[in-house]
């Protein structure tokens, strides 16, 4: 079973190194050796050391509360954090306990790792499946993660493994002068995981990468919006922003679109999930995301496929909505006329743009309320986050 186990792991990080690239040596060694299996004692191994993020929480709308999240953009944080032997890390979501056992295993005896996170079940499972996994030097504390921990600090590096809104006060208080923050932050209802620094009197970023992960909870939980439209499948419709939406008109446009628009793009899944998401979240107010955790009829021609679910995205207005649909890989958008039309000339415009995506991205955070002139600007409660290409 061990050399089985052994089999399992080194298969899987040369998936992560397929998927996304270069793996630090200290990150590789973490895969190989830590025991994701025992993090997930209810799975079998075989799927443990899939390359997938494995929901092992739901809450009680239908929407999940808790994963193991996906092996490749755990790497691809650590690889952005750079974590060194002997530090201090701070992670804001425990999950499973796997990633701050990861992280654990870099910084070694003479480092430490403190994992926070609301729910207390969370926490007892993330303490269990560390304790069963022999894994020293990491302390598990039930609390609010915008918060930090003050008693622990300062740290070298902090880390969100859960999808956060705004930048909190105090983990820019808790970082060390020279530490680097990387978090999955939310720019308009899609993340990407940014890796910021300090820089005179503001944070900015050193890169930035695609991801999704569930969103932060408490006071610190953004104003997007998740609507459980059929709780079989998962099907969840999400927005950016708090507005209401009428569920069964919503079902029933998805069932009977009036018009289908030929775009004549056909990009990668890669494209569309690093590119036109961001293009459509900051330019396009109406934008909303549409996807399901089981495999649905009604995202049969999503552009986004599983494994399990799909995903595609649309607008959405008082007059109807438009979902993006593929046709041999082609883009097409379907629904309401007008809606259909606006939806396509989007994907036109990011077509003809080069199709930019996180390549070159840089992302500046300022205190709430300072003047700063850019194209791209996002208000949250405590910065004010500017986007600008290379």
């Amino acid at each position: 079973m061990g050399v089985e186990l052994n089999g399992l792991r080194e298969q899987l990080l040369a998936t992560v190194r397929e998927r996304g690239g270069a793996v630090d040596a200290l990150v590789a060694d973490a895969l190989r050796t830590v025991p994701r299996h025992i993090f997930l004692p209810d799975v079998a191994p075989d799927v443990a050391y899939r390359d997938e993020a494995i929901v092992t929480k739901w809450d009680d709308s239908g929407m999940p509360s808790s994963s193991s999240s996906q092996p490749t953009i755990m790497a691809i944080m650590l690889d952005q954090l750079e974590v060194a032997r002997g530090q201090r890390v701070l992670e804001i979501g425990a999950g499973t306990g796997f990633n701050a056992a990861l992280i654990a295993h870099i910084v070694g005896p003479k480092g430490h790792v403190v994992s926070i996170d609301l729910d207390p079940e969370i926490v007892g499972r993330a303490e269990e499946n560390l304790s069963a996994a022999g894994t020293a030097g990491v302390t598990v504390l039930t609390s609010d993660g915008a918060l930090g921990d003050r008693a622990h600090g300062p740290y070298d590096r902090i880390i969100a493994t859960v999808g956060v809104w705004d930048l909190a006060p105090a983990w820019h208080e808790q970082l060390a002068p020279d530490g680097r923050l990387v978090v999955p932050l939310d720019l308009r209802g899609v993340q990407r995981s940014v890796c910021f620094e300090r820089e005179d009197e503001h944070w900015t970023s050193r890169s930035a990468r695609p991801c999704g992960f569930m969103r932060m909870r408490g006071a610190s939980a953004g104003p997007d919006r998740n609507f459980v439209l059929d709780k079989e499948t998962h099907l969840t419709l999400s927005l950016p922003e708090g507005r209401e939406i009428d569920t069964a008109a919503v079902l029933e446009a998805l069932a009977a679109p009036e018009r289908e628009v030929r775009t004549g793009v056909s990009p990668t899944q890669m494209e569309l999930f690093d590119g036109l998401a961001l293009w459509l979240a900051i330019r396009e107010p109406r934008w909303f995301a549409l996807g399901s955790h089981e495999p649905d009829p009604r995202l049969a021609a999503a552009p986004l496929q599983g494994p399990p679910g799909a995903t595609t995205a649309g607008i959405l207005d008082d007059f109807g909505l438009a979902t993006l649909i593929s046709d041999n890989g082609e883009l097409v958008a379907a629904g309401a006329d007008r809606i259909a039309d606006e939806l396509a000339a989007h994907v036109s415009a990011w077509d003809g743009a080069g199709r930019p995506d996180s390549d070159g991205l840089r992302i500046d955070a300022y205190p709430a309320g300072t003047d700063v002139a850019a194209a791209y600007v996002i208000d949250k409660k405590h910065v004010r986050l500017t986007l600008a290409w290379d």
